[in-house]
């Protein structure tokens, strides 16, 4: 699943934008700018995995957070709970904000990757 591992990609050039040119000291990162790139990149990796998941649906044209919260929300509440997480985490604190707490944004990272992990599962049973 190359979508999968595009989106997992992301994930891991975040951390390396939090880890290397951030500058954590203290619980918090030091340069806004990288955790803003961060924050984005992480992001846009999490919708690549949910595009794939969503298919047809969202083809057409860039879809709003509420769109994937409606439709997650039809799929599953977990899902839809770390879904919500990531958006303001990741999206809104990180990407537009750059909140400085190393915490956080830990926590967004890890969102993302069960996000990302829970459509892989589904996925691999779908093509089963």
């Amino acid at each position: 699943m190359e979508v999968i591992l595009e989106a997992r990609r992301h994930i891991d050039n975040a951390k390396d934008f939090l880890s290397n040119n951030a500058k954590k000291q203290d619980g918090l990162y030091q340069d806004r700018k990288y955790v803003k790139i961060a924050g984005h990149t992480a992001y846009t990796g999490v919708l690549l995995a949910l595009n794939e998941l969503l298919g047809e649906k969202n083809k057409r044209t860039p879809k709003s957070a509420e769109w994937y919260q409606y439709e997650l929300s039809r799929i599953d509440k977990t899902l839809l709970s770390n879904f919500t997480g990531v958006y303001e985490i990741l999206h809104i604190d990180m990407g537009y904000q750059g909140i400085r707490s190393a915490d956080t944004a830990s926590l967004g990272l890890k969102k993302a990757e069960k996000i990302i992990d829970w459509v892989e599962t589904r996925l691999e049973k779908k093509n089963q």
